[in-house]
């Protein structure tokens, strides 16, 4: 699902990302409710980026990257945490494009993002390529989620992926 946000564009920079787990529901701008076997996953575009909700049998799990005033967690690499049963794992990566790359980059990850039935996308006014694209699926018992976050200002592309999924014991 594509959607254009209503709103200005108030995270301007990457280096103003933030990463933060637990945080309340924060207003959204657009939002995709999904099912996936049995979880339910809530996919939320925000002014300032995104925020993925995940509830299953196990519990709850709230994932929150945007420009969040305040916060002193600026955007990690990678995390790797034990929520209640789960195993919670984060990565990110910046990728700095040149303005002919960036637009195709941009072009291609709408697409794909848009027309896929587990995919949220929004564009900021101003900008085609000022975007944040977000795509879910559950695969092995876990719950997988990637985002795209596009500055195209500065040339660069803040793509994360996230895992959720139950602890394994370890073989004795």
């Amino acid at each position: 699902m594509l959607t254009i946000l209503k709103t200005a564009y108030t995270d301007t920079r990457a280096s103003d990302l933030a990463w933060a787990l637990g945080r309340e529901p924060l207003p959204a701008l657009a939002v995709l409710d999904l099912q996936l076997a049995d979880a339910r996953v809530q996919l939320r575009l925000l002014g300032a980026s995104h925020q993925v909700l995940l509830e299953e049998e196990q519990g709850t799990c709230s994932e929150t990257v945007a420009c969040i005033p305040g916060s002193s967690t600026p955007l990690p690499l990678g995390v790797a945490k034990r929520i209640g049963d789960w195993e919670y794992e984060f990565a990110a990566h910046v990728e700095t494009l040149s303005h002919g790359s960036f637009a195709g980059r941009a072009q291609e990850l709408l697409a794909l993002v848009s027309e896929h039935p587990h995919g949220l996308a929004g564009t900021f006014p101003g900008s085609p390529h000022a975007f944040t694209a977000m795509l879910a699926q559950r695969e092995h018992g876990q719950v997988r989620w990637r985002t795209w976050h596009a500055y195209p200002q500065e040339g660069r592309l803040v793509a994360t992926r996230t895992r959720v999924g139950v602890r394994v014991a370890a073989a004795l």
